[in-house]
């Protein structure tokens, strides 16, 4: 007979203990060694995360939760967010409070101001009143509240920020935390007291309009990092050093890669020449490899009828947050700049009539499109509002799903080898099974989907996590997560599943049974976007790109103009071996022409002076390595062709 005062918890390894009914996660903890109670901060019960002093009354599935977990950190830096709150309303009484949550790297609290003013010189002052809260180890006390009573708490406070967001809460949901002298509107969870946190660093501060509407009052983000040690502070603040030093607007610009123009318009890339030479030859190895694998070009206009967004679902979707309508002189018609360039596909299908055997058809495009991203979201490449998609959609049968998303799979895994990211995994996107209002399509359809998708990886031993409630509002999707040499994840290819858009668009095969069918679509862009892997790939590689890939492979260097002719000759050459780069004229040193070099991440510099021209040879310097000695012309021709291999 069951004892109704216990509670069973099976813990991650499958054991079982009973405890008290009211036993919290952390009294679990201290019940199996005080070493890993004093490293609990959460725990997730039954899935959700929730604090470690919360009492549980039902038979539960416990995680206990330390700094070494994402989700142990991420409630770590959430409960940072309300001690940098704390801090700000002592130093700044009458501050009013937006959102403050945890993010990849840290936290941001969205605050008002009011009369005050904050600058990174603020910082040192509001880090050490964090830290003085910090050490007098508040206890983070979670209070259900009434809708009543908690919009009353906060008309008296006169926090307008709050009092928005609880109208929109159910009443019998709502909570607040304490800590110290400090009380918050939030859902939590909390670490167990404030005292945890040992090192605080404010990073950066920015301007961001209250709920992401450009209509609403800009309020100032404040953002910072904590950690547990101080030593762990040391190291990510080295690392930030390294991030800066790699950042992709600075190389881009010292590499002269790519620009932007006022004029122009905010987020909206000016590629310069050597740029536009890397983003080439990147175009050229992903059309090369998509050639081989079936697929076949087609180019689609940078604009397009409203209605085709509309029957697409896009314009419902995201219309109101993009870019406006094109007005014609024609009364009623409306055009958009191309979001997506799927729609097009479809109307490139339906050319056609289609016959199963025709299938599957690979249609791909580099295809420019444009999102109104809020102006506070831009970043260099990695946000921006016109980008180029490596765009491709599979037309297919049911039957031929999984075989095609498996191939998929694989020509991303090329990329990535290609490219030197070998650190990454899947995440499969499903659907939120308790929110399916935001989801178009039939139960059955979407179930199919995500079954080929979860089989395909499992076929592929592909590291995976699933989240749910991250699918696209019309199929699931596998995203590719990429660490760079820094550590830090980017979501980078993705391959999504889509029953829904083709039924949109009335698209048909007629089937071996000579009956009409409704084909499959499938979405895939290995790189995402042009302009955000590159980015990335800036970031990853310190803007020594693989030497296939550099915009400049070679500099040559004449010691004086006296041989000028002769390093102009060994250019044409070189350029016959379809090896890129420049020759240095400038009347200065050849120490400092080798220096300029290394500075720009030539890979290769040739000096040519008077031996060399006398025996037809070159000197090389690889960048990094130096002096590699004396080749001919063709000797160097046929080591460079076997380094610049692409794998």
């Amino acid at each position: 007979m069951e004892d109704a005062s216990q509670v069973k918890i099976t813990l991650p390894d499958g054991s079982e203990r009973f405890y008290p009914k009211g036993i919290t996660a952390m009294g679990i903890a201290l019940s199996i060694s005080e070493g890993l109670a004093r490293n609990v901060i959460a725990a997730k019960v039954n899935n959700e995360v929730w604090d470690p002093t919360r009492e549980i009354t039902q038979d539960s599935l416990v995680k206990l939760l330390t700094w070494n977990d994402e989700d142990g950190k991420s409630t770590f830096w959430h409960s940072s967010a309300h001690l940098l709150a704390e801090a700000l309303e002592a130093l700044y009484p009458g501050v009013k409070f937006g959102t403050g949550p945890s993010i990849e790297k840290g936290f941001y609290y969205d605050v008002d101001l009011g009369d005050n003013s904050i600058s990174q010189d603020d910082f040192p002052k509001i880090e050490a009143k964090m830290l003085e809260l910090a050490r007098q180890k508040n206890e983070y006390i979670r209070k259900p509240i009434s809708k009543a009573d908690a919009l009353e708490l906060f008309t008296q406070k006169g926090d307008e920020y709050k009092l928005e967001l609880i109208d929109g809460l159910e009443d019998g949901s709502i909570t607040l935390y304490e800590q110290g002298g400090f009380t918050d509107l939030c859902r939590g969870p909390h670490i167990p007291n404030t005292g945890f946190i040992k090192a605080v660093k404010l990073t950066n501060i920015a301007g961001a309009y209250w709920r992401n509407k450009q209509e609403n009052k800009m309020l100032t983000r404040i953002y910072g990092i904590t950690f547990p040690k101080q030593k762990e502070l040391e190291e990510y603040v080295t690392l930030m050093e390294e991030a800066k030093k790699r950042d992709h607007r600075r190389l881009g610009k010292e590499l002269e890669l790519f620009a932007f123009s006022e004029k122009v318009g905010q987020g909206l890339p000016l590629w310069l020449p050597k740029g536009a030479m890397l983003r080439e030859r990147l175009q050229s190895f992903l059309s090369k490899a998509q050639s081989r694998a079936g697929y076949l070009p087609v180019i689609t206009p940078n604009i397009g009828s409203k209605e085709l967004y509309v029957t697409s679902g896009h314009w419902d979707k995201y219309g109101k947050d993009s870019f406006q309508p094109i007005k014609t002189p024609n009364v009623g018609e409306e055009y958009l700049l191309k979001p997506m360039n799927c729609p097009h596909h479809c109307e490139i299908y339906k050319t056609s009539p289609r016959s199963y055997k025709d299938l599957p058809l690979r249609f791909s495009e580099f295809g420019t499109v444009y999102r109104y991203e809020q102006s506070g979201e831009l970043h260099g490449l990695t946000r921006v509002r016109g980008f180029t998609q490596d765009d491709a959609h599979i037309f297919c049968r049911p039957d031929q799903v999984k075989e095609e998303f498996v191939r998929v799979i694989d020509l991303v895994l090329y990329v990535f080898k290609s490219l030197g990211f070998e650190d990454y995994s899947a995440q499969i996107s499903l659907r939120d099974p308790n929110d399916k209002v935001k989801y178009i399509g039939k139960d059955e359809d979407w179930e199919r989907a995500e079954n080929a998708i979860i089989e395909a990886a499992q076929e592929r031993g592909l590291s995976t996590v699933t989240e749910l409630g991250e699918a696209a509002f019309y199929g699931p999707k596998l995203d590719f997560m990429v660490r760079d040499a820094l550590g830090r994840k980017w979501q980078l290819g993705t391959i999504q599943v889509d029953y829904q858009m083709p039924k949109r668009f009335g698209l048909e095969y007629t089937g071996s049974d000579n009956q009409k069918h409704q084909p499959v679509m499938i979405h895939r862009a290995p790189f995402g976007s042009m302009e955000r892997f590159i980015a990335i790939l800036i970031e990853n590689t310190a803007g020594q790109f693989p030497l296939w890939l550099s915009p400049d492979q070679i500099a040559i260097l004449p010691i004086s103009e006296k041989f000028a002719d002769y390093a102009e000759d060994v250019f044409f050459k070189l350029q016959d071996h379809d090896i890129r780069g420049f020759v240095d004229h400038r009347d200065e040193k050849i120490g400092r022409k080798i220096r300029d070099a290394e500075v720009t991440k030539v890979p290769f510099m040739l000096i040519v002076g008077e031996k060399e021209a006398a025996e037809g040879k070159l000197s090389v310097r690889r960048k990094g390595e130096g002096d590699m000695g004396s080749m001919t012309i063709e000797e160097f021709a046929s080591f460079f062709k076997k380094e610049a291999a692409i794998i």
